[in-house]
């Protein structure tokens, strides 16, 4: 058959790269480069090149087996990281992170803070709170994160410099966003993920050579098949006096005929492309929508905590204006950490703090869109089923699950075994 797909981020090319052995397919891509999130950038400072990751970074040994079996399928190389976590407060010149006690105690007067202490035991409790919850509960899409937290009586400072904030750097959501998140859906993600645990979490991994490095051996089979740039307008479908099932209209007025269409763009996205889109793909795909955020890669280390030694993994930044709470995220990943670089200067990529950072400093902006979770959300993607597959037409994508890159591989292997191509981890 002839498979059209529209994206080529890692779903898209994960869903070209199984189809391809079994079917024609043909990718297309609306920017001037493949790989969606992947994005490596190639930085000069002082004379040497360093390839730096912008969007998909980090992945683990725990709650990736499809991406972490695909790569070395590939053969394509990691490297451990160091995933740790930090806060940092203006209003009261709060810094910690997480990654020890050493580091928790960056700002020592800590250790002889009792409101501090409070903190600590707050989350502890939050913790074994949220285990029992998750072991005994029912329904828990049903409830918020937002609402568990008052019905626990969390303290409000647990909640506003420890929950939410991680919460909110993970997806890239607003702190207002992060306590309208399915409890369920939180539970499951922090308790896959071992973050409800003091030990026993993840080793995390970056690629070596930077997360790009997976896509010429990804794409290598049908490399020729990819186009950039290509502005797709619309997508038609059943037209009675075209050769295929399914026509894709571009900008400059031609049309392409497939058998099937395979939508790797944001849920969002596909809603739009769509000429005549069904009621059950206008109730499922628009509820399910994304935010953008913007992405700066720096060398100004002012976005990261005074104290060196709160410096983490990933950092993040409380805003203190009057719309704090539903601004975006602001989070620095030190990248100097997560890919193991040594050099004179500290990589810093922050989003959604932009005028924050010096001019100078900037050596690249991008923008990414991720999706929104919430009980609405949550209840449109238990019915994918009732969209995916019908009218010679497919919806991969990460927003069906976690948002995140296991979870566009997997929901390529969910769409190619509609044809009928099956591929096994490991």
């Amino acid at each position: 058959m002839k498979i059209a797909i529209i994206g080529s981020g890692i779903a898209g090319l994960t869903s070209a790269y199984l189809l391809n052995k079994e079917h024609q397919v043909t990718v297309f891509e609306k920017n001037d480069y493949v790989g969606g999130h992947t994005r490596t950038v190639t930085v000069n400072v002082h004379g040497k090149d360093y390839a730096i990751d912008t969007g998909f970074i980090v992945f683990n040994d725990r709650t990736y087996p499809n991406f972490r079996a695909l790569m070395r399928e590939l053969g394509v190389a990691w490297q451990d990281t160091e995933m740790s976590f930090s806060v940092h407060d203006p209003k009261s010149g709060l810094e910690y992170n997480g990654h020890n006690l050493n580091t928790l105690f960056a700002q020592r007067k800590n250790l002889f803070s009792p409101k501090f202490y409070r903190l600590i035991n707050g989350i502890l409790r939050f913790n074994k709170a949220a285990k029992q919850a998750y072991e005994t509960g029912a329904n828990l899409d049903e409830l918020t994160l937002g609402e568990f937290l008052r019905e626990q009586n969390i303290p409000q400072e647990v909640s506003e410099l420890y929950i939410l904030p991680m919460v909110a750097a993970i997806w890239s959501a607003s702190l207002q966003e992060a306590e309208a998140f399915p409890l369920g859906f939180f539970l499951r993600f922090f308790s896959n993920h071992g973050l409800l645990n003091v030990a026993d979490r993840p080793q995390w991994h970056t690629i070596i050579g930077g997360s790009s490095a997976y896509i010429e051996p990804l794409t290598q089979s049908f490399a020729e098949n990819i186009h950039c740039s290509a502005n797709i307008i619309a997508v038609h479908r059943q037209v009675t006096d075209r050769e295929g099932a399914v026509t894709l209209e571009f900008a400059d007025g031609t049309l392409q005929d497939f058998d099937e269409v395979v939508f790797a763009c944001h849920s969002d996205e596909a809603l739009a492309l769509l000429a005549n889109p069904t009621a059950e793909e206008r109730s499922v795909l628009g509820a399910i929508p994304y935010q953008m955020n913007e992405v700066v890669l720096h060398t100004d280390v002012r976005l990261l905590p005074r104290a060196k030694l709160a410096w983490a993994s990933w950092n993040y930044l409380l805003h203190t204006d009057t719309d704090a709470r539903t601004r975006p995220s602001s989070v620095s990943y030190n990248m100097n950490i997560l890919q193991r670089i040594e050099a004179p200067e500290v990589f810093c990529v922050t989003l959604n703090n932009t005028a924050a950072i010096h001019p100078e400093k900037v050596l690249g902006t991008y923008h990414y869109a991720h999706p929104v979770y919430s009980v609405a959300s949550m209840q449109a993607r238990a019915q994918r089923e009732r969209i995916c597959g019908n009218n010679h037409t497919h919806f991969t994508g990460a927003y069906w699950y976690n948002g995140f890159h296991e979870d566009g591989v997997r929901s390529a292997v969910d769409v190619a075994k509609r044809f009928g191509v099956t591929w096994h981890v490991g």
